[in-house]
């Protein structure tokens, strides 16, 4: 049901409810709970016209149940994307390809690099 109640346990606490409150006092409260229940079904109703309102005749061309968060399996969406491969694999190099640093003479800086030769690698750094 709703916070892990089941119907038998809302049933038990609504009877120690109504013993606790007693004979006098329980047709006041089931007036006020009935009002309550009233209201609240107004103000939904008046949130699905206003979204209606504002919305215009597209409210009516959504498919709510294909946008319920109830249906979404998280294994099947990933499996469905790990399976749903468009593009091929790209094909793997034989070896890695190791770039030799250029020479450069005197201090490094940012003039020191160009386009077609790329910075400094020091393999043993890491």
């Amino acid at each position: 049901m709703f916070f892990g109640l089941t119907f038998e346990k809302v049933l038990v606490i609504l009877a120690i409810a109504a013993l606790l409150i007693g004979p006098e006092r329980l047709p006041r409260y089931a007036e006020v709970l009935a009002q309550f229940v009233r209201r609240a079904r107004d103000f939904a109703q008046g949130a699905r016209t206003r979204v209606r309102e504002e919305m215009g005749p597209e409210f009516d061309e959504v498919d709510w149940r294909k946008l319920d968060p109830r249906q979404y399996d998280p294994r099947r969406i990933i499996r469905e994307a790990l399976l749903d491969d468009d593009a091929p694999p790209p094909a793997a190099a034989a070896e890695p390809r190791v770039i030799a640093p250029p020479r450069v003479d005197g201090p490094l800086t940012r003039q020191s690099f160009s386009a077609a030769s790329p910075p400094p690698f020091d393999a043993e750094a890491t």
